[in-house]
């Protein structure tokens, strides 16, 4: 039988340290980092949405990241696994061990677990949901699927337009479709996987002295960019990243920078305390979990990374 091949997989929330972990790994074993963030993978926003830098990516292979234009509506979990997949495969065909990294739960779990084969969804109904202000989606799909509609943040847009669309479309509820998951690549990998969960008073440290250095190095500069392109509604994914409304709202002069850098730092932090909860409590026991600040040979050598 031929081996499966080995991956490794560093996941957590944001700031938790996994690039640097990843670069520290993918250089001592001659690997190739995948992103699984699902903000990284736009190239108008290098410094909002933290992507590795221009001298990090020098020091080793970086995949799917800053690959897809900001007017790009039709991204998604299943094409990000396709994609995934085929670089996975070509980098251990390379001899290169594949390094996942990132903190998009939906998109590790639709890589590993595999995706929900729902039918397309009729335009018509896409785009009358889509349309919709949240408070009235969610009204929607409380009425049409309650269980699913408890599950989730009344006021995450993308979830809640998600499942109205699906059961609107196919008559069944998206946990319906997701209890019959496909393309898994789970059984077919050798994957060692650590999960970052340091103190919530150090991350929470980091996440407002990273914003606040994203703004010295031209963040809002990125957002005035990206705001003056005509290709891209405002409903477009990318312009809901965290940091793009409140950079925006400085930008057009509706708030100063530092109440704008204030709330984004907010906004993430409350992003990083839901990542949090869910690499906790939602992947696998036998995933390694480090609750201490990461050391790079000792997150490293608790999953064999660091070994030869």
């Amino acid at each position: 039988m031929t081996p499966r091949p080995k991956v490794a997989l560093i996941a957590g929330p944001t700031a938790s340290g996994k690039s640097a972990l990843a670069l520290a790994l993918a250089e001592r074993r001659g690997g190739t980092i995948i992103n699984a963030d699902s903000a990284q993978v736009y190239r108008d926003l290098r410094l909002v949405t933290a992507r590795p830098s221009p001298e990090e990516e020098r020091r080793a292979p970086h995949r799917l990241s800053g690959h897809v234009d900001a007017a790009d509506m039709d991204y998604s979990a299943a094409r990000w696994a396709a994609e995934e997949r085929a670089e996975i495969d070509r980098a251990a065909a390379a001899g290169s061990l594949p390094i996942l990294v990132g903190g998009t739960g939906l998109y590790l779990r639709t890589l590993i677990d595999g995706i929900a084969p729902v039918p397309p969804i009729d335009p018509a109904i896409r785009a009358e949901v889509r349309a919709m202000a949240v408070a009235d989606a969610h009204r929607m799909l409380t009425e049409a699927d309650p269980a699913g509609a408890a599950r989730l943040n009344p006021a995450d847009t993308t979830r809640i337009a998600r499942a109205l669309e699906v059961v609107r479309s196919t008559g069944r509820p998206i946990a319906e479709w997701r209890r019959a998951r496909e393309g898994g690549i789970g059984d077919a990998i050798d994957l060692a996987a650590l999960i970052l969960l340091p103190p919530r008073d150090w991350l929470n440290q980091r996440i407002d002295h990273r914003f606040a250095a994203m703004v010295e190095q031209g963040a809002a500069g990125e957002v005035a960019a990206l705001l003056s392109r005509d290709d891209v509604p405002p409903e477009a994914p990318i312009r809901r990243a965290i940091g793009v409304p409140e950079l925006a709202a400085a930008v057009s002069g509706e708030i100063d920078m530092a109440e704008a850098i204030a709330r984004a730092s907010l906004a993430t932090r409350q992003y990083a305390k839901r990542q949090y909860t869910w690499f906790r409590n939602q992947p696998p026991a036998d995933w390694v979990r480090l609750h201490a600040v990461p050391d790079e040979a000792t997150a490293l050598d608790l999953t064999g990374f660091g070994k030869s």
